[in-house]
């Protein structure tokens, strides 16, 4: 959810971006949302003289902002999401089937309506503007986005849609998707992820009507905004919408879950959104954060037409949510094609307990890096983006484990662990050694670093 996007770091421009002249051809995009059709995987990456990329059927010109990769580009329209007995698919199916069930309106319908086919392309008014995120915000730097170009990039999140969604009418909804952002390269971080935005908008009466004596009660004061309410709305308010979100989350955990799971809630404040909340569930010992919601802000309602409504909005991270469910242990797993992995989750019913029997733990070979940074416009996500564009799924993880000032020159090098696992074989160190150098000559030659190799 935007309200929760907590990039916090400073832009630097990729070089290992897309060449001019990749072209990727497809389906026609959808900007909008007038169909939940989903966008075929059946894609094929070509070249073109023009300085241009051709994706989903649509060319954008590319400029001084276009950063995505080949490597990226071809993820798009795989939509695990919608592919059956996929483990994505699985949880993605048992979320609406227990909102369809759960939550009904008065002829007996389901209340929330679900777009699981939403194009990932994305205008920069879509993922940013409408959500209120300011200009200046660190959130929208090219170190943390996949941009095409100043105005279009792969959505950083399903919440991209919800200014839209809303403006067509809806008060209840679920959109569901693959989102993309650069980060760090570990078992729970993957360039390519997916999300599932929920939106619930309540009219006055709606949020009253068992409240009791609650006919004098309003949405919307005149009033200041302080760290703890926004200007317009009412106390009352607040708290009854607060109160149904969390209830609904928590009905939601417990109904995948089961009554044993561990779930706390941490408060997260922001400058430009209402006081919001992170869901953090307890996985092998550890917390992990799978959603973030908060009540909406009441500018970006009022601006998608639904004025005299207030509402919550929520999203979570489908991946996070299968790993504790299936106990599956590395997220590129799910990308994986090995008939091992997808055969364990062609069940009969989506309800289907299933724990997942590890592949066979192939062992990993290990393999430093260390160089002088080139200034202080280095990021640690260009280079993270560098080697997952050489050396792919073949990378399990890459941490930084030293960082050292010369005292005269005042130099900064860092030393970079990259750990090497391939998940279906055996890997030769020859076969490392080769990614390894690329890795070394790419960085020097892309990045401006000066190696210590």
């Amino acid at each position: 959810m935007a309200m929760l996007w907590k990039f916090m770091r400073v832009a630097k421009y990729s070089k290992t971006a897309l060449p001019p002249k990749v072209k990727v051809r497809g389906i026609p995009t959808h900007l909008r949302h007038s169909s939940s059709k989903s966008v075929p995987s059946e894609f094929a990456v070509s070249t073109s003289c023009s300085n241009t990329v051709e994706l989903l059927g649509k060319a954008y010109a590319q400029d001084d902002f276009s950063n995505v990769t080949e490597k990226i580009l071809s993820k798009v329209g795989k939509n695990l999401h919608n592919k059956k007995h996929h483990p994505l698919w699985l949880i993605k199916e048992q979320i609406k089937d227990h909102f369809y069930k759960q939550y009904v309106g008065r002829r007996g319908n389901p209340l929330f309506s679900v777009y699981d086919g939403l194009s990932p392309v994305v205008t920069v008014q879509q993922n940013f503007d409408s959500l209120l995120i300011p200009q200046n915000h660190a959130s929208r730097s090219k170190e943390d986005n996949y941009y095409l170009n100043r105005g279009h990039m792969l959505r950083a999140h399903t919440s991209a849609h919800q200014w839209d969604l809303i403006h067509s009418g809806l008060d209840a909804f679920l959109a569901v998707g693959d989102v993309y952002r650069r980060d760090t390269i570990d078992n729970t971080h993957y360039p390519v992820f997916h999300q599932m935005e929920g939106v619930r908008l309540f009219s006055c009466h709606e949020l009253f009507s068992n409240i009791k004596d609650g006919e004098g009660l309003q949405l919307f004061e005149q009033g200041h905004r302080t760290a703890h309410k926004q200007e317009c709305h009412t106390m009352e308010a607040v708290r009854l919408v607060e109160f149904n979100l969390k209830q609904v989350l928590t009905k939601l955990m417990t109904h995948i879950f089961g009554d044993g799971l561990q779930v706390r809630w941490v408060d997260c404040y922001f400058p430009f959104t209402h006081p919001s909340f992170e869901m953090e569930i307890n996985f092998q010992g550890e917390w992990m954060e799978v959603l973030g919601c908060g009540v909406m802000e009441q500018q970006l309602v009022n601006s998608a037409g639904a004025r005299d409504k207030i509402g919550w909005a929520f999203g979570l991270g489908l991946e996070r949510l299968a790993m504790i469910l299936y106990d599956i242990p590395d997220i590129r797993l799910f990308w994986s094609e090995d008939e091992r992995f997808l055969k364990q989750f062609v069940v009969p019913h989506i309800w289907q307990k299933i724990k997942f029997q590890p592949l066979s733990k192939y062992p990993p070979l290990i393999n430093d890096i260390s160089f002088w940074l080139p200034s202080e416009t280095y990021s640690k996500n260009d280079f993270y983006e560098l080697a997952r564009t050489i050396g792919g799924d073949l990378i399990e993880k890459v941490v930084l484990v030293d960082e050292f000032t010369h005292p005269k020159t005042k130099k900064v090098s860092h030393c970079y662990r990259i750990i090497y696992r391939h998940p279906e074989k055996t890997l030769t160190q020859d076969e490392v050694h080769r990614i390894h150098q690329a890795i070394e000559e790419s960085a020097v030659r892309e990045l401006g670093v000066e190696g210590r190799f």
